[in-house]
């Protein structure tokens, strides 16, 4: 076996110290109890894709396009797809709408894919938009979620790339999960007769889990302490701790080295 730790690097310290004063200030605004969200997300979404358009200049005298494109930095301007869902709590979700825009903005402008200073401005906005978040969680670009408030996750997750959190039933994430990119994790299901008839149930992943690369975990699913479901499978059913299920649907290939014996019984 082959360990290979991922190594310790760190920007240029002139930018160290540029990054961190812009995170500050964005904590201390974000802190303070009569900040409105909507407007800070606006300038913050302005600043960084239209820093050369002056605030003050008159929006009409700008091409259409640019004045659509301005207005869309304001997240009172869009409609975002957990808005039209009839179990929404407006209240819980709407507190959070614009920092769940400024970090899907943030992602597509030209600071996102920025590792280092991507995951502490998500790491920042975190505490603010989710049910609940841990110590050092580490989350890279382009994660979509739904309502951010039925999330919970614990200390040293991993989030990787392109990854789908459907928390519209509750998703609960232990601690020291890693979830590879392009994975799903829903926690609502159709009905097969109408599609409106829809089921909400919570996902669990225990600690120690890991949703390996484009995997899919589908709504009520648990998967147990140490469980790891395997690239591109389809998670359909519970899986016991230790457990390496694979496939579509996904079935038991292999158990832990690491499992106690009552993990490794029958298998």
């Amino acid at each position: 076996m082959v360990l290979r730790p991922l190594r310790q690097l760190a920007p240029e310290p002139d930018a160290v110290a540029l990054y961190e004063g812009w995170l500050s200030a964005l904590r201390e605004r974000l802190e303070d109890p009569s900040c409105d969200r909507n407007a800070l997300c606006a300038q913050v979404l302005r600043d960084l894709l239209y820093p050369q358009i002056d605030p003050s200049a008159d929006p009409s005298r700008l091409p259409p396009a640019t004045q659509a494109a301005l207005r869309n930095l304001d997240p009172r301007a869009v409609t975002l797809e957990p808005e039209y869902y009839e179990e929404i709590d407006e209240r819980r979700y709407y507190e959070r709408k614009p920092l769940i825009w400024l970090w899907q903005m943030f992602d597509r402008s030209p600071l996102g894919g920025n590792v280092d200073l991507g995951v502490r401005f998500r790491r920042l906005l975190a505490p603010h938009v989710l049910g609940r978040v841990g110590r050092n969680f580490k989350c890279f670009h382009f994660v979509e979620m739904s309502f951010g408030y039925n999330l919970r996750v614990g200390d040293d997750v991993v989030i990787h790339r392109n990854v789908l959190l459907d928390d519209r039933g509750g998703i609960r994430i232990g601690n020291r999960v890693s979830i590879s990119d392009h994975a799903s994790i829903f926690s609502h299901t159709h009905s097969i007769d109408d599609i409106v008839d829809v089921t909400n149930l919570e996902t669990v992943l225990d600690d120690d889990v890991r949703i390996t690369y484009g995997a899919t975990v589908l709504a009520g699913v648990h998967v147990g302490v140490q469980g790891m479901v395997g690239a591109r499978a389809l998670a359909t059913k519970d899986i016991r701790p230790y457990h390496v299920n694979v496939g579509v649907p996904a079935r038991p290939a292999k158990v832990k080295s690491t499992a106690p014996p009552e993990y490794r019984q029958g298998d």
